[in-house]
């Protein structure tokens, strides 16, 4: 049985593992993603190159897909993702080529190889109409629109993260103001929270959840002010798309009711079109691992999810 090499390159962590025809992973290689300030881009590099290696040999593998976070140039794979400081426009489609010569190397977002994941193998499973949200220290998506991936001009279709739901709020990191991402990514939620009064000092947004969860009123306020963004969000995307269902995975997502229940509220307020009421709002299916197959249905299933030449 051919298999593929999923890669999933992230600021955190490095991780690579086989996956077959029907979406199981073999075991996952692992690597912490250096984050000394003196790290340079080909040290990074040597830390997946590591992971990398022992695969090239397989007589089995029939491709290479990535998961990269963004910016990146598509589909050259020319990468400078905000979470990987080293990197500023780095080749590594090219790199990875270099170890991996006779297999074919295909490369998207890591959060459109998310939405694919959960589309092929996961949440959204037997659906044409998906959206696949990740919210997390940034807040991605991918679009699957009549049962293909949605590129768009510059393979960046699906951005959920920056669909504008309060017209007068927050400052972005992409410059504009009142997106999503502005509202609900992690460290978005730790500092409004702390403006509320709850003590954000070196915590994070795992420990709002867990308040959240306690009672804390300002970290319950902030989920239900994040779940109501989403849930505007959602609106939009699925007036605009048709959408069947929505697959919310990422670490805030794991907020559970806190979240998904403000948010259900704010949709049925805004999804007001008949159409739109039917749309399937669920958490993410595939957990930590949907990248990495949505990595490899790039290969495994390129006639739904690979439009690049």
């Amino acid at each position: 049985m051919t298999v593929v090499l999923a890669v999933d390159a992230g600021g955190t962590k490095m991780a690579a593992c086989v996956v077959d025809a029907e979406g199981r992973l073999g075991p996952v290689a692992r690597s912490s993603t250096p984050q000394d300030e003196a790290a340079d881009a080909e040290a990074v590099w040597r830390s997946l190159a590591v992971l990398l290696e022992p695969y090239a040999e397989r007589p089995d593998l029939a491709g290479v897909g990535i998961g990269c976070g963004g910016p990146m140039i598509w589909p050259a794979g020319v990468v400078s993702p905000l979470n990987i400081r080293a990197w500023r426009g780095f080749p590594l489609l090219d790199r990875v080529r270099q170890i991996f010569p006779d297999v074919p190397v295909r490369i998207h977002n890591d959060a459109i190889c998310v939405a694919v994941g959960e589309h092929w193998r996961g949440a959204g499973r037997g659906a044409d109409n998906v959206l696949g949200m990740v919210l997390s220290t940034g807040v991605g998506g991918g679009l699957i629109l009549g049962g293909r991936l949605v590129d768009g001009a510059s393979g960046n279709a699906g951005h959920v993260g920056h669909v504008i739901v309060e017209p007068d709020g927050p400052a972005c990191t992409c410059g504009g103001y009142g997106c999503l991402e502005a509202v609900a990514r992690g460290p978005a939620l730790v500092a409004w929270a702390g403006e509320q009064g709850w003590p954000s000092a070196g915590r994070d947004a795992r420990d709002l959840v867990s308040d959240a969860g306690r009672g804390h009123p300002a970290a319950r306020a902030t989920l239900e002010r994040a779940g109501w963004a989403i849930g505007i969000a959602v609106a939009s995307a699925t007036h605009l798309c048709d959408l069947e269902v929505v697959a919310i995975g990422g670490g805030v997502s794991q907020a559970g009711p806190l979240l998904f229940e403000p948010m259900a509220v704010a949709l049925r307020r805004h999804a007001r079109m008949e159409f739109a009421r039917d749309v399937r709002v669920v958490p993410a299916a595939l957990g930590q691992e949907a990248g990495l197959v949505g990595a490899a249905a790039l290969v495994l299933a390129g006639d739904r999810y690979w439009s690049a030449s």
